[in-house]
């Protein structure tokens, strides 16, 4: 199934402080208290403080902009500045931003640890690339990606419900998020 992101609307963040873009959720029509996993796009443009989500396992991806300085717990710092490098991070956490510039834009996955565990794997590379067991999405960060007879634009996501060959072309950037159920 393909995804359009411009058939994802803005809503908001569930701490209502900021504004995301939900690309995919599963089982699909579950809420943020009841989802296996989520995949979002978020858009960062003020210090706000992110939404807690307790037993959820949260990784995020900067997507462009200048990005931001996380203070998880009031302790640890990671400065998400560097495109297409994926963090990991408990979604309890209470997570501070200082914005690095302008405001950013990130790729989020959530999943309920108590379910699955989850990566974000990023692919840069031209060729193409078989599919694992365990691939649940991927997202065309930059570039094109073609899937059989279907072409994903920047933005664009696929879900995986059968097994295919993805190609990716020059100068693409690929977030490939794998589920694995527990």
């Amino acid at each position: 199934m393909i995804i359009r992101l411009a058939d994802c609307p803005w809503q908001p963040w569930k701490n209502g402080l900021g504004r995301t873009r939900q690309i995919a959720v599963h089982p699909e029509g579950s809420n943020n208290g009841d989802f296996a996993w989520r995949v979002s796009m978020a858009e960062v443009d003020s210090a706000a403080p992110f939404s807690c989500f307790p037993g959820i396992d949260r990784t995020i991806v900067l997507l462009d902009g200048a990005g931001f300085t996380m203070t998880l717990d009031g302790e640890r710092t990671h400065a998400l500045t560097t495109p297409w490098v994926p963090f990991d991070f408990p979604g309890e956490s209470a997570v501070k931003v200082a914005l690095a510039g302008g405001s950013t834009r990130d790729f989020n996955l959530m999943v309920r640890r108590e379910h699955a565990r989850g990566r974000v794997q990023v692919w840069h590379e031209a060729g193409e690339y078989p599919l694992g067991q365990h691939t649940a999405l991927i997202h065309c960060a930059s570039g094109r990606i073609t899937l059989g007879r279907t072409t994903l634009d920047a933005g664009d996501s696929w879900l995986n419900h059968h097994g295919t060959r993805v190609r990716l072309h020059a100068g693409t950037t690929a977030l490939v998020v794998h589920i694995e159920p527990r």
